[in-house]
């Protein structure tokens, strides 16, 4: 299941910590797994607990608590919507709402051309900002308008028809 390249790279993780704590570099194997395969699998758990001597179910007691673990195949731009509540206060349901018309889509569900999955997130800790959304677990947008989200929707799909 693993590669001696995937290998190599948890060896680099488990370094950072002292031998007798290795199970302490779950969260970047798992972050490693979903970089090459897109999601976490249950496969892929099982060799993350295996390669660090953890009991399986620690592992996916990891995956299945954050947000950004993956655990099926998801669109191209995963869209994490805030719907706590000083979101909510502030028009984080509503701007799920938006998305999830303007995508065809509810929450949890991936567009019918692969290009979009939408979620939501508990909290981004940006509650200033809301509604707040984080693209791809890695780009927080504030302050998201429906005219906002309409950009970024279109800009995103631009994005794509402009790729060869």
């Amino acid at each position: 299941m693993i590669s001696e390249q995937t290998r190599a790279r948890f060896d680099r993780e488990v370094a950072k910590y002292p031998a007798d704590q290795k199970q302490s570099a779950v969260m970047a194997c798992l972050t490693i797994l979903q970089e090459e395969h897109g999601y976490v699998s249950a496969e892929s758990e099982k060799a993350v607990a295996e390669y660090l001597g953890m009991a399986p179910i620690a592992v996916r007691e990891v995956t299945t608590f954050y947000n950004m673990y993956n655990q099926r195949p998801v669109g191209k731009y995963k869209l994490n919507v805030c719907t706590n509540l000083p979101c909510q206060l502030r028009d984080g349901a509503k701007a799920l709402k938006h998305l999830e018309h303007k995508l065809g889509i509810t929450m949890g569900e991936t567009s019918a051309d692969g290009l979009f999955t939408l979620q939501q997130s508990e909290c981004l800790g940006a509650c200033a900002d809301s509604p707040v959304m984080l693209v791809n677990d890695l780009t927080m947008c504030s302050f998201m308008s429906n005219e906002k989200l309409d950009q970024l929707i279109e800009g995103l799909k631009s994005a794509e028809a402009k790729q060869p």
